[in-house]
């Protein structure tokens, strides 16, 4: 079963007995609002995408888990960053709640950009205050309350859950005697997930025969960071994919690596709901 909320996010409910784990994809959206007015070209603009991420991962409904897809795009507002990312030089007008911009936000690349690549405007000119606080209460927030209340639900009945941030990252490579990885996992040092269940995740990913590096480049952002609080059994950890294991990053066409990695992923997703049912059953026994 399925609860789609107007063109914005989607969860997919599990398939029989549920477990206390939910996955969630919120860079995957590839549904444009008719009042996204950009002016940079859509084929660069949509390599901002986590192209077919949402598609790698539609097995895990049937695992036991909950699924969670954002339907628009990461370009249109990120669910990823904190609702006072903001530069306040792209608004025309005066925000009127307290700004906080990251590096990525001063660079075009916050909240709600305004740079498509690096020297490529996103826009003809500034966004009006009443545009961004549009796509922060129609579309961000949506998002977020769902995530919220469903990883609640988890934990309210299991006493546990295992949040799980799905994205892709574009290859590059981190110095010459440094492997580029195949998966960056990410759980801010230690503060967002149980040290148990990263090092559980990595060794199976390397057990495939993949590269991991955790916290490096990518430690996680603003999904992690909220909903992650391991010493109350609220874990969430940051899963970053290479694009090149599945598809063409030029043109988003997916290749023949795809299913490799889908089966392998259907690996990992059964490991992580033994590992979630047995540290939950754990945990309510000692309480």
């Amino acid at each position: 079963m399925s609860l789609v909320i107007d063109d914005v996010v989607v969860r997919h409910d599990p398939v029989g007995a549920p477990i206390p784990v939910l996955f969630d994809s919120p860079h995957s959206g590839t549904r444009y609002p008719a009042d996204f007015n950009f002016v940079c070209p859509l084929p660069l603009l949509r390599q901002a995408e986590d192209t077919h991420v949402d598609e790698l991962f539609n097995m895990v409904p049937d695992f036991g888990a909950t699924y969670l897809c954002a339907l628009f795009p990461r370009s249109y507002i990120d669910a990823n960053r904190a609702p006072d990312d903001i530069d306040p030089a792209m608004l025309d007008g005066q925000w009127p709640f307290p700004v906080n911009p990251s590096g990525k936000s001063l660079a075009g690349m916050g909240l709600v950009r305004h740079l498509c690549r690096p020297g490529m405007p996103m826009y003809d000119g500034r966004l009006p205050v009443s545009v961004v606080m549009d796509r922060l209460e129609n579309y961000w927030r949506p998002y977020h309350d769902l995530l919220a209340a469903s990883l609640d639900d988890l934990y309210a009945r299991f006493g546990a859950v295992y949040h799980i941030n799905c994205h892709s990252m574009p290859s590059f490579v981190i110095g010459p005697e440094r492997e580029t990885p195949d998966f960056v996992l990410g759980d801010r040092d230690g503060s967002t997930c149980e040290a148990g269940f990263t090092r559980m995740v990595a060794e199976k990913l390397r057990g495939m025969g993949y590269k991991v590096r955790i916290n490096d480049p990518y430690k996680g952002v603003e999904l992690v960071r909220r909903y992650g609080l391991p010493t109350r059994g609220r874990n969430s950890l940051q899963l970053e994919i290479d694009r090149r294991l599945y598809m063409n990053e030029e043109t988003l066409e997916i290749h023949e690596g795809f299913e490799v990695l889908r089966r392998d992923l259907s690996l990992l997703v059964a490991e992580i709901r033994d590992y979630a049912l047995h540290r939950a059953a754990a945990r309510a026994a000692a309480e």
